[in-house]
């Protein structure tokens, strides 16, 4: 969830650190800071709120040739200066941590038993006291003493550590937290994310859990959990350098949303040929699996959890399987009943998300039949871990609220089903039918984007609202799901979905004409149902929004306000398509509100502690 960016290099590190917090700002942080060393001295200035608050607290003095740098998501202590990061010990260590540690209040008490004097309420001040304690104790060096103070920690943590009295190496520690080495020429760096080091190198090393890397300008070291010294691959990374940026659009979360058409296009690409999916997108071993698979169990977090929803409507329709989705920080802390042959699939946009990367660990206990990820970054933890891939070409995504990698997800998880159908019962036809669907999906996001100067003028009705209420039926209602996460996301309306029949049993009493209640309505089997479901809440004074179908003939009149969506979709179409509306609403429903679009309060693009 924060940031962490170091350097060891020939020239000054000062703007390079500086450049890596910039881009990774989009993760969201409440603080920021910076450590360099300067001869024998540590320098170090942090700042609360936005990075340009450190970025004017630092004057062209502070410059040198080793440092770390930081931006600081709460989880102990409230945002404040004194609980940013970097935190020193005894003028001579200087730390970043990224995660929790479980047990620092024990380390803590401990620790000011030994003297030392605790400036923040923290949990990674202790780490740079640990450091500071074994090298009173005796450590012969920065490495030896970070070597001996892991031991120590309990929790998930990525840790950069630097010693003045050794100002040629950063030590970094990987447990449970992502961070990735970059290599350049006579210089090397550290950051927890590839896109904070692509302006100074494409060639990085992907630290595995466990391992300790003692890097200098020219060498590097890596040590695994067993202390031995192996080599990781370097790696180019494909990302260009210019991908966040915001272009012609306001913020990156409206770029996003334009760009839906054109990453689905990219997730197709190369997948698609003769109106078929092409045998062997998840790898040579996959189509052998798949006639093994019996049962799917879908394990994700917040928007992919959605999308996990929608797939389970579509994989029961379309293969016959039985298919579980659970919440991953909820799997992991209960006893599941797997049933042979289980496919487990697990989806995350960063591949980072603490919670699903550690139900994918937990289940290679359990007896699934393999492990398959949807994932939008090569390079992540969860691809790397997974049996199986199936990557979504999203592009990155830098708005906290996940758009295109969500339909993009939505894209992927459809492929998937059209593979497990082939084995299922699903016909030829039926397959060219859906794929032809598929195909069609690009074109149709776009004409689906031009609702956007109707939906523009309709979030003005939200601007001062403090309640909203979304519903929808069959795989809708998971879009109703992520259109009430969006709302209340970005623009801080509070916002709750439900299944559209259930309004009778307990939502009703909520309706009145200050609560908005939004709903879509596709040209299904579903149709009339739903028209019943709203006359529910009609009668009752409620204001409804409903996003239709061009061929239903859902009526405009009193308290009902209808946006026809410029297309008709198909089942397998209606969940990606009627998101799109959703996602614009609540962007200007957040432009009205004055809100930050794309690093709302609170929250951080990639939720790395548990």
């Amino acid at each position: 969830m924060c940031g962490i960016v170091g350097a060891v290099a020939g020239r000054n590190v000062t703007p390079i650190l500086m450049e890596g917090l910039r881009r990774l700002e989009y993760r969201g942080y409440d603080s920021a800071g910076i450590s360099v060393l300067e001869k024998d001295y540590v320098h170090r200035i942090r700042k609360e709120g936005k990075l340009e608050n450190l970025a004017s607290a630092l004057s062209e003095e502070v410059s040198g040739h080793i440092g770390i740098a930081h931006t600081r998501w709460a989880t102990h202590g409230k945002p404040s200066e004194i609980n940013a990061q970097p935190h020193n010990s005894s003028d001579r260590i200087s730390i970043v941590h990224n995660g929790i540690i479980e047990n620092f209040e024990d380390l803590k008490s401990k620790l000011i038993d030994k003297g030392f004097i605790f400036d923040s309420e923290t949990d990674s001040e202790v780490i740079a006291h640990l450091i500071m304690s074994y090298l009173n104790e005796g450590a012969s060096s920065l490495l030896d003493a970070v070597k001996k103070m892991i031991d120590q920690l309990h929790g998930a943590f990525a840790i950069v550590a630097v010693d003045k009295a050794d100002p040629e190496s950063l030590v970094v520690v990987r447990s449970g937290c992502p961070v990735v080495i970059g290599h350049g020429i006579k210089e090397n760096f550290i950051a927890s994310d590839v896109s904070a080091l692509l302006p100074v190198t494409r060639q990085f090393q992907f630290l595995e859990e466990g391992d300790i890397a003692l890097v200098k300008r020219e060498d590097v070291q890596i040590f695994n959990s067993s202390r031995n010294i192996l080599e990781r691959p370097v790696v180019e990374s494909r990302l260009a350098v210019d991908s966040a940026q915001k272009g012609e659009f306001n913020h990156f979360m409206q770029k996003e949303i334009h760009e839906q058409g054109i990453a689905i296009q990219n997730t197709l690409s190369e997948r698609i040929k003769n109106d078929q999916v092409v045998k062997g997108i998840l790898g040579e071993r996959a189509e052998e699996l798949l006639r093994k698979v019996k049962a799917i169990h879908i394990i994700a977090c917040g928007t992919s959890y959605h999308a996990g929803l929608v797939a389970r409507n579509q994989i029961e329709e379309l293969t016959g399987l039985p298919c579980m989705v659970d919440i991953a920080s909820e799997y992991r802390y209960r006893k599941p009943a797997i049933q042979e042959g289980t496919l487990m699939i697990v989806i995350s946009q960063s591949g980072e998300t603490a919670d699903t990367l550690a139900a994918l660990r937990i289940s290679k206990e359990y007896g699934y039949l393999s492990s398959l990820a949807i994932c939008n970054v090569a390079e992540s933890s969860l691809v790397r871990e997974s049996s199986l891939v199936l990557l979504t070409k999203a592009g990155p995504e830098i708005g906290v609220a996940s758009t295109k990698a969500f339909t993009t997800q939505l894209v992927a998880l459809q492929l998937i089903t059209i593979l497990l159908g082939r084995y299922n019962g699903l016909t030829r036809s039926e397959e060219k039918s859906l794929v032809r669907g598929l195909m069609e999906m690009p074109e149709l996001v776009d004409k689906t984007l031009t609702l956007e100067d109707q939906i523009q003028i309709l979030a003005e009705d939200f601007f001062d609202k403090q309640h909203a209420l979304f519903l929808g039926r069959g795989s809708l209602n998971p879009i109703a799901m992520e259109g009430a996460l969006k709302l209340k996301e970005i623009s801080y309306i509070h916002a709750e979905a439900y299944a559209a029949g259930e309004l009778k049993h307990g939502p009703l009493a909520l309706v009145d004409d200050d609560m908005p209640v939004i709903s879509m309505a596709p040209n299904n089997e579903l149709l009339e149902k739903l028209k019943s479901n709203l006359q529910e809440v009609k009668v009752r004074g409620g204001q409804l929004y409903i996003f239709a179908d061009k061929l239903s003939k859902i009526k405009k009149e009193d308290g009902l306000s209808i946006i026809r969506m410029p297309t008709h979709a198909e089942p397998f179409q209606e969940p990606i398509l009627y998101t799109i509306p959703l996602q614009l609403l609540s962007y200007y429903a957040a432009i009205l509100k004055g809100t930050d679009v794309d690093q709302p309060r609170n929250l951080a693009k990639s939720v790395t502690v548990e």
